[in-house]
């Protein structure tokens, strides 16, 4: 038998579309000042989307930043309470040029929506909306599970809003789980649920010689040029096996279990394909011995992604700079933790230093790595619930990402988060034409629909 809930989605799908079209209309980007205003209207576009679909205690509160939007439904007694997530900011456009339409116009084509957040993360977020709407609907006004939302607008700065925000309201937001709806399925048609996420500590390092940009021609033998000891320092971070050289870094690095390595291996997976058509590289670089999936998934890194300094314009002009900067973060497994990584990392950093420099080392943001048990109850009545939209058996993958709401989740409220996404690998997030498969869109609502119910089955911690 059909969930009414379900019947209910799929007659409201192109309304639910029509709505969606509105949000991501909406340019809510978090790192540009300019769109300030933008943030406030569309964490206004969804506290007035909760009011309307039966949520309570609806708040906009720009406390600790960008606004944070709050609602709830707590009269489920005794039944367990869903914690769902989102974000309403999204990243930068640009390059325009290379949109086929422009990313704040909503556009179907070949039965994807595109525009900037259509897949992170507004899209996958509008599906929590939408499946309680339809829950509320069937229900008469009832859900089968308590329900709080959190959506925020500074996931794609890494701002401090939902840390402060938990920590200053942990107690009246005790909750069983979380939802959180921003990844992908491994492979199209495939339904994935992630269950670990590797840290992150990002950082820069700023090399400063002389008082002031020098002629290289006057001082060139005697003055120190922070780009090129920034250059050396950088070189030292990793050796040619791609083996990170800091000591005492690889400390806390467990092996993968064999049992994840085997099911991971049951993945439909061609590494070469993934080099060539997804990545488009040359090879595989990265630490040796390990497999490609390990290396993404279980594995800790160091990358490099910028340098900044001297002169790069048009023609030349002969200095040797004064200083130079670049930035570097490292993605970490259980049981590596921030702020012991980042004191090795700086320290090393400052002994290899050479002396004629000065060397700062600041750290920018972090995150904890999460792995999720797999026989958690809340993992499995995902699973259920996708089993019975897609027809498939859901696969549990790791990702090499990260998501600091999830460590902040488990830190501060002390629950466990479903990573249940609905994106697909070529959705583009971060890149031009930034799309979501509407198919994924609507089974999203239908499978947030299944899996609030399946965990209204389940008994209640009283989080309520």
């Amino acid at each position: 038998m059909i969930s009414p809930a379900i019947v209910f989605a799929r007659a409201q799908r192109e309304r639910f579309l029509a709505e969606l079209r509105e949000l991501l209309a909406i340019p809510s980007v978090s790192t540009q000042s300019q769109h300030r205003a933008d943030l406030d209207r569309a964490a206004e576009w969804v506290a007035a989307d909760l009011r309307r679909i039966g949520m309570e205690g609806v708040t906009v509160s720009a406390a600790h930043g960008h606004p944070i939007v709050y609602g709830e439904w707590l009269r489920a007694s005794g039944r367990p309470t869903v914690l769902c997530y989102g974000h309403y900011d999204v990243q930068p456009p640009e390059p325009f040029g290379e949109w086929v339409t422009p990313p704040f116009a909503p556009a179907v084509r070949d039965g994807r929506i595109y525009a900037r957040g259509a897949t992170d993360d507004k899209g996958q977020f509008h599906t929590h909306l939408k499946a309680v709407e339809a829950l509320m609907a069937a229900g008469a006004g009832a859900l089968p599970v308590n329900v709080r939302f959190i959506v925020e607008g500074e996931e794609e700065i890494a701002g401090p809003s939902v840390a402060a925000f938990l920590q200053q309201s942990a107690e009246r937001l005790r909750s069983d789980c979380a939802l959180i709806s921003d990844s992908t399925l491994f492979v199209p048609g495939l339904p994935t649920l992630c269950i670990g996420l590797r840290g992150a500590v990002s950082t820069e390092i700023e090399v400063r010689g002389a008082r002031t940009d020098l002629h290289s021609g006057v001082y060139g033998g005697v003055a120190p040029n922070p780009l090129v000891a920034l250059a050396g320092i950088l070189s030292r971070l990793k050796d040619a096996e791609g083996r990170i050289s800091i000591p005492g870094f690889y400390e806390r690095v467990p092996p993968t279990d064999p049992a994840e390595l085997r099911s991971w291996q049951g993945l439909p997976f061609d590494p070469a394909k993934f080099r060539d058509e997804e990545m488009g590289a040359r090879d595989f670089a990265g630490e040796a011995g390990y497999g490609v999936l390990e290396r993404m998934w279980a594995r800790p890194t160091l990358d490099v992604h910028g340098i900044v300094g001297g002169y790069a314009g048009e023609g030349s002009k002969m200095v040797i700079p004064a200083r130079a900067t670049a930035k570097v973060s490292m993605r970490l497994v259980p049981d590596q933790h921030p702020d012991e990584i980042f004191q090795l990392y700086s320290g090393f950093v400052g002994r290899i230093a050479p002396a004629a420099v000065e060397v700062e080392v600041r750290r920018l943001s972090q995150a904890e790595p999460v792995v999720l048990p797999r026989d958690n109850r809340f993992v499995q009545a995902a699973q259920r619930a996708l089993r019975r939209v897609f027809e498939r058996e859901p696969v549990l993958i790791r990702s090499g990402g990260s998501i600091p709401v999830v460590s902040e989740f488990a830190r501060g409220l002390g629950i466990p988060s479903v990573l249940m996404g609905f994106g697909l690998p070529d959705s583009a997030i971060h890149a031009p034409n930034e799309n979501l498969l509407l198919a994924n869109y609507y089974h999203g609502i239908e499978s947030v629909i299944l899996f609030l119910e399946e965990v209204g089955g389940l008994p209640g911690s009283g989080a309520t």
